[in-house]
């Protein structure tokens, strides 16, 4: 098959080219409860970035010699191609999208449901993953489409989606009418989070972005208010939660002064929502005690999660803005979305 292949790391990110184009191998199935998914889009996640740039060498490739190459890839969507004899209930042309952890089921944070933080592969990750024309995955990772769902407009739900998701679902647990909700970044996260939140919350939702084009995408996905990064952004949300800030604050960048600023927007007993990674939270202890800020990490979601997101979807309540690009110009795509020209979430189709 052909595949998008990263052979070396980039730290600085100033390489021409990325991966190269090439024939592999085709996956096989190896377990009874095996699936190989012929895939119709993969998604191009910021962290395919970092992990070009060596962010995710320290945990997944210490010594620097056993990851790469690599097929990246996390989120993934297609047709059922090829189950193992112990698959059931799939089909062969089934549309599915596909939960990113693979795990044994059997763990004990796989029984409590946290199939995140389970033993296993990471496609993408820690394996050859979805920049190609088929992936290997389980029976347990599969979420099968609604006729109303085509799996190149769903693909990056898989990661960005459902990390957004899980991080709304959690804050809509604790927000209620009148209440308001600062997102700081409103590209391919933040978008999809918008949206769910308007679904799941009658919240008010402010928006701070340092992109015009950021900024009115989030007003078509539902924002009450806009708030332009110009510098000035703590102020202003200030300004419109009666100086108090927000009850929650939900980060989707992490990076270049957000977590100082987002934990400043932070109305005391409130919850500081941190998703997007870059740089390190830091706080006085003190300041933490005197108003009792919470600050709560979010990892992809769980199945279950996805299969709820997928409801989300199949009623129209979330919408991907995307940009498609062939499998064999993905270094045009990591390009566009290092240099910010992606709104939204691209996806590579083979």
């Amino acid at each position: 098959m052909k595949a998008q292949v990263l052979h070396k790391y980039d730290e600085q990110l100033t390489a021409s080219k990325w991966v190269d184009y090439e024939d592999v191998a085709d996956p096989k199935i190896e377990k009874s409860t095996d699936v190989i998914v012929r895939i119709g889009g993969a998604g191009v996640c910021r962290t395919d970035l970092h992990i070009i740039e060596g962010v995710w060498k320290p945990h997944m490739d210490p010594t620097g010699d056993k990851l790469l190459p690599l097929i990246m890839g996390h989120e993934n969507a297609g047709w059922i191609e090829e189950v193992g004899p112990e698959v059931e209930n799939l089909q062969v042309g089934d549309p599915v999208i596909i939960h990113p952890k693979i795990t044994s089921g059997t763990c004990l944070a796989c029984r409590r449901g946290h199939d995140m933080h389970g033993e296993g592969k990471f496609p993408g990750l820690d394996s050859n993953g979805g920049y190609a024309q088929y992936l290997a995955t389980s029976q347990r990772n599969i979420v099968p489409l609604p006729s109303t769902l085509a799996p190149k407009d769903v693909a990056p739900y898989a990661d960005a989606g459902l990390t957004a998701y899980r991080a709304i679902k959690k804050a809509a647990h604790q927000l209620v009418p009148g209440e308001r909700c600062v997102f700081i970044g409103a590209g391919g996260l933040g978008h999809i989070g918008i949206q769910c939140l308007k679904a799941m919350s009658a919240a008010d939702i402010i928006v701070v972005d340092i992109s015009d084009a950021s900024l009115e995408l989030a007003k078509k996905c539902g924002a009450d208010f806009l708030v332009k990064a110009d510098g000035n952004e703590v102020e202003a949300v200030l300004s419109l939660t009666d100086g108090k800030g927000a009850e929650a604050v939900i980060d989707f960048v992490g990076e270049k002064g957000t977590t100082t600023k987002g934990l400043a927007m932070t109305r005391p007993m409130g919850s500081y929502y941190i998703v997007g990674y870059g740089e390190d939270i830091r706080i006085p202890t003190v300041d933490m005690i005197i108003t009792e800020r919470n600050i709560i990490g979010n990892l992809v979601g769980t199945w279950a999660e996805l299969t709820e997101l997928m409801a989300l979807a199949d009623r129209g309540h979330v919408e991907l803005a995307t940009a498609f690009y062939k499998l064999e110009d993905a270094n045009q795509a990591l390009q566009d979305l290092h240099r910010g020209k992606i709104h939204g979430r691209a996806v590579l189709i083979p």
